[in-house]
């Protein structure tokens, strides 16, 4: 996987390195290219986000503990690293239409893998009554933040 891939960096390069919701966050890799004293500073997706969503649209699914903060602890430690700081969000995301969810689902591809109007065509209008009914959908972004640092 691309994303799996070398950094295309030498050793003890850098003095810090920053991600914003990769979708790996190869540890090694991210020790190897930092000096020593470097910090990486992320901030990641979380396991769950927006799972309400998902499960309202393709009923629910297994929430995947790829993404979890404490995985991420135990992979950045593995790697040598030493996690100094994690903080972690539940963050509301509340819909008022379901045109806005139609948008949302079309630049974020991946809470609904393969969604599309047509596909999606009763669950959108179930939606849409729950949305006229309670007078918003709420879902929940799940981040977290870890700053790690080579000693």
């Amino acid at each position: 996987m691309a994303d799996e891939a070398d950094l295309p960096f030498l050793d003890a390069t850098f003095d810090l390195v920053t991600s914003r919701h990769p979708t790996v966050a190869v540890w090694p890799e991210i020790a190897r290219v930092l000096r020593r004293g470097g910090t990486y500073f992320s901030q990641q997706v979380g396991a769950g986000s927006n799972e309400e969503l998902r499960s309202f649209l393709m009923d629910p699914q297994p929430v995947s503990r790829r993404r979890t903060p404490e995985r991420a602890v135990s992979e950045a430690q593995a790697a040598g690293l030493d996690v100094v700081d994690l903080r972690q969000e539940s963050l509301e995301v509340r819909f008022f239409d379901v045109g806005a969810v139609v948008y949302f689902l079309r630049k974020v591809l991946w809470t609904v893998p393969g969604f599309t109007v047509d596909r999606y065509r009763g669950r959108l209008r179930s939606l849409h009554d729950e949305i006229q009914g309670n007078g918003s959908f709420v879902s929940h972004a799940k981040r977290f933040l870890i700053e790690a640092r080579k000693p």
